[in-house]
């Protein structure tokens, strides 16, 4: 099983941004745990995305504190 980064890199890249917008809502575990309905607590959903990395959106687009995330090319030009 590959590992994605550790709980407390997570905590950092996200900051105090909404946890679940960093949820991939394409992944089967989202789905299989129904999170859009139950989403998990923020210290779950880090814990689950450090154990799950495709449960992580990507990519992820970071300039300075400015932050991109999914393939939105709007919001990518606007990072450029």
């Amino acid at each position: 099983m590959s590992r994605g980064l550790p709980v407390q890199e997570l905590e950092q890249l996200i900051g105090q941004r909404d946890y679940k917008l960093f949820l991939n809502t394409r992944n089967e575990l989202y789905r299989e745990r129904n999170m859009k309905e139950h989403p998990p607590s923020r210290d779950e959903a880090l814990e689950l995305m450090s154990r799950n990395p495709n449960l992580i959106k990507r990519p992820i687009f970071v300039k300075g504190r400015r932050m991109a995330l999914g393939f939105d090319p709007a919001e990518v030009e606007k990072l450029l």
